[in-house]
């Protein structure tokens, strides 16, 4: 290994973490083709995660991904959907009802399979 390796490798890993962030963008832009009424909310840097969009649909499906600040409100800008920081808005209700529905339908799935 020379001397300077270690510094070409940061760049190789740079671009590694562009295509990363690049096939996050194209997955979330392909999960809202394909719903309807698709609204944006981003969600603050944590200690463990970078900046996260939430894809929520109309019926409240949803999504996340780790795209930072700007790839989230940029992705809003391409598919024109609204976006919104959750924490001023808070998430939607039609999110949590959603996960109230799956939870309920995993739950009887369960009962279903144990009887």
């Amino acid at each position: 290994m020379g001397l300077l390796d270690r510094f070409r490798g940061g760049r190789r890993t740079s671009r590694n973490v562009a295509r990363a962030h690049a096939s996050e963008l194209d997955a979330l832009a392909d999960w809202a083709r394909t719903r309807r009424g698709v609204e944006a909310f981003v969600e603050p840097k944590t200690t463990v995660t970078d900046v996260t969009a939430v894809l929520v649909a109309a019926d409240g499906e949803w999504t996340r991904r780790i795209v930072g600040e700007r790839g989230a409100r940029r992705l809003a800008a391409r598919l024109r959907i609204p976006v919104y920081d959750v924490n001023r808005t808070g998430y939607p209700q039609r999110m949590r009802d959603y996960d109230a529905r799956r939870r309920i339908e995993q739950r009887r799935a369960r009962e279903q399979r144990d009887e």
